[in-house]
């Protein structure tokens, strides 16, 4: 009982400092959302609903998403701030497909 419980102790006492040391680079509610707004910009240009020119600047404006967050990740740490920030340019964006998507402006039918 006693080596059950001294097993257990010590992988314990191995993995807690792993974990607390571990890279906070992690940004998974942030990558799921990109993931969905390509989604929805794909969509959007297979309807119609983004014309060509509207479909590139969000494209790009995704690019640019991706390239704060690499920065964000360069250091090993996102701060809280970090996070925020892209969160912010992320809802932007997000809205600003949506709108895309439901102006007057389409692409020309084929």
């Amino acid at each position: 009982m006693f080596k059950k419980f001294a097993a257990t102790a010590l992988v314990l006492a191995l993995a807690v400092p792993a974990f607390a040391q571990a890279p906070k680079t992690e940004t998974p509610h942030l990558d799921k959302r990109e993931t969905h707004m390509e989604k929805r910009i794909e969509q959007g240009k297979a309807s119609g609903a983004l014309n060509e020119k509207e479909a590139a600047r969000m494209e790009k404006r995704m690019d640019k998403l991706e390239s704060a967050e690499e920065k964000a990740k360069a250091d090993g740490v996102v701060t809280k701030q970090e996070r925020t920030r892209l969160n912010k340019k992320a809802d932007r964006l997000s809205r600003d497909i949506k709108r895309e998507k439901h102006d007057q402006q389409t692409a020309p039918k084929q």
